[in-house]
């Protein structure tokens, strides 16, 4: 190596002409990866929370009647505020931690204790998975039981 030339010898270790052998100048602050902070939004992880909710059996909807038919006409218009997969999730996010409110719709005949346990599990593992806060609380509140005759609340579209 020239006197001009500078190699890395190290993750952030450079050696650079006019040191003497061995000795190094410390760049950065530890891990690239560690720099910076990260911060994930409330609604990234309402999102998540509501995939993950729906993804089980049992589960037939998130949100209360109301919530989803005001939701429903809410997605058809341009510009709506909350997208209909987080609807019935509110997210408290802090630096690390993260607590879940959840409203869901049960089909008829399933357990609740047992879809409420798994729904828990199911977001627990997707949010810590994907965002790598840690999941505090998800409290579920079961606002109704569909049943197999009901019609689901979607109003009918104005325009065909």
């Amino acid at each position: 190596m020239s006197d001009m030339e500078s190699h890395r010898t190290g993750q952030d270790t450079i050696e650079t002409p006019g040191t003497a052998k061995g000795q190094t100048i410390r760049r950065g602050g530890g891990d690239p990866g560690t720099r910076g902070r990260t911060t994930i939004a409330d609604g990234v992880v309402e999102k998540i929370t509501g995939m993950a909710a729906r993804d089980v059996a049992g589960v037939h909807a998130m949100g209360s009647g109301m919530s989803r038919t005001f939701g429903a006409v809410r997605d058809r218009v341009p510009g709506g505020t909350k997208s209909g997969v987080s609807r019935g999730v509110k997210a408290e996010v802090g630096e690390k931690q993260t607590a879940l409110d959840l409203e869901i719709v049960v089909e008829y005949g399933v357990s609740i204790a047992d879809v409420a346990r798994d729904v828990r599990e199911n977001v627990v593992a997707a949010v810590e998975r994907m965002t790598g806060l840690e999941v505090v609380e998800v409290n579920i509140a079961v606002s109704d039981v569909k049943l197999p005759d009901e019609e689901d609340e979607e109003p009918e579209p104005r325009i065909k």
